[in-house]
């Protein structure tokens, strides 16, 4: 008999209560496993030694964790230095742990890898596996992450119904700005809300190209005089051509950056520059907290990546984290495969220049046709009567 732990690191998902559900589903079906453990609270909660044992919560609750937002055991940012490892070995050693598994992103990889460091160093036979976590998408090698779908759809959806109000009553630009850091890989999701019908977005801004100020207004005020309303999706990880970001952070505690709001600067812009009518939308953790837009597909990934993870540590693998690879075919379909911890520990992906437009503001058809599947059921279809010709009498 031996001991299971799991940990959550870093910002919630809609999806990260499915890969918890995965993980403790494929635990139960092995008798080998005494004790699943659930660090309540991240990786601070495992050296104040804070545990649930999962196989003892009822079946009806572990079914509502796929469509639980959040994180059910709670999560945390929290530092760890040497010391703080080693300890954790040790807590890992009292609780009879022989499986332990850290939920996350490139951060929470990086406190998976040091971990497992730090269990050989104490000479300790700990089965360590990373299970993949983000909405901005940004773990190397993986071919998407989970978590990251259920953003997309949700920055689309909502795309979309501000693009059918802005075009009822096109007199103003509205910003929207979306999640993901120094990647653009949520903000370029917001591509999906087109319908081909001329609705937006109009103008996407990624982070990975730097951010002109002037072309900026004279694409707004272009758009403004052909459209009346124009739909922007920016970037909070927005920077100019120096590197640095357009509007300052509010402040910063290691990796995780409070940013500026990047909308309203932009929507101030527009309004003092070009004496245009603006606003700014900013869901922030709307887009991570949905479930009413949870993609069908992140969820049934969610759930495998888990379950793949629990499997893998039981098979022997050790230092490792469950990546997704694409299988080639007409139809989308993916599967499991187990990386190296070391390559995902703080390397982080951005979006590659083929799925970037050469003019600057707006994504290719390829990252459309890459990102679709992921969100499940189709973007919702609206209807506009605008352009259709008027009775008159």
């Amino acid at each position: 008999m031996a001991n299971a732990l799991i940990v959550h690191g870093g910002g919630p998902t809609a999806v990260i209560n499915a890969s918890l559900y995965g993980a403790v589903m494929e635990a139960k079906a092995h008798p080998e496993i005494e004790h699943f453990y659930a660090a309540i609270g991240g990786s601070g909660a495992v050296l104040r030694e804070e545990f649930l044992d999962l196989l003892t919560v009822p079946q009806e609750e572990l079914e509502l964790l796929k469509q639980t937002p959040g994180s059910a055991i709670g999560t945390s940012r929290d530092p760890m230095e040497k010391d703080d490892y080693d300890r954790m070995a040790q807590v890992i050693a009292k609780y009879g742990i022989r499986y332990a598994f850290f939920t996350g992103g490139n951060g929470s990889m990086d406190t998976c890898g040091k971990a497992y460091e730090a269990c050989v160093r104490a000479g300790l036979t700990v089965n360590m596996v990373g299970i993949p976590k983000t909405m901005d998408n940004d773990i190397s090698v993986t071919d998407h992450a989970p978590g990251f779908a259920s953003a997309a759809r949700y920055i689309a959806e909502t795309t979309a119904e501000i693009s059918q109000d802005v075009r009822s009553l096109p007199i103003h630009v509205c910003i929207i700005e979306a999640m993901g850091r120094n990647a653009g890989w949520t903000t370029a999701a917001s591509a999906l809300a087109r319908s081909g019908d001329g609705d937006g977005p109009d103008l996407i801004y990624l982070p990975e190209l730097p951010f002109d100020e002037e072309q900026f207004l004279r694409d707004v005020k272009r758009l403004h005089e052909e459209k009346g309303g124009v739909v922007v999706v920016a970037s909070e990880g927005l920077k100019n051509a120096d590197g640095k970001p357009i509007v300052d952070p509010i402040f910063q505690v290691g990796r995780a950056v409070y940013y500026g709001d990047v909308g309203s600067h932009l929507a101030n812009l527009v309004i003092r520059k070009l004496g245009i009518k603006a606003r700014s939308e900013k869901p922030g953790l709307a887009g991570r907290a949905s479930v009413a837009y949870q993609s069908s597909v992140d969820r049934e990934e969610a759930i495998l990546v888990g379950a793949t993870a629990v499997k893998a540590a039981l098979a022997g693998e050790n230092g490792v984290m469950v990546g997704l690879k694409r299988v080639e075919g007409k139809e989308y379909k993916v599967e499991t495969m187990l990386i190296p911890i070391e390559q995902v520990m703080l390397e982080e992906r951005t979006m590659p220049k083929e799925f970037i437009h050469p003019n600057g503001h707006d994504v290719t058809d390829a990252f459309v046709e890459w990102c679709r599947p992921l969100l499940g059921e189709p973007i919702r279809k609206y209807v506009t009567f605008k352009n259709r010709p008027l009775t008159k009498i």
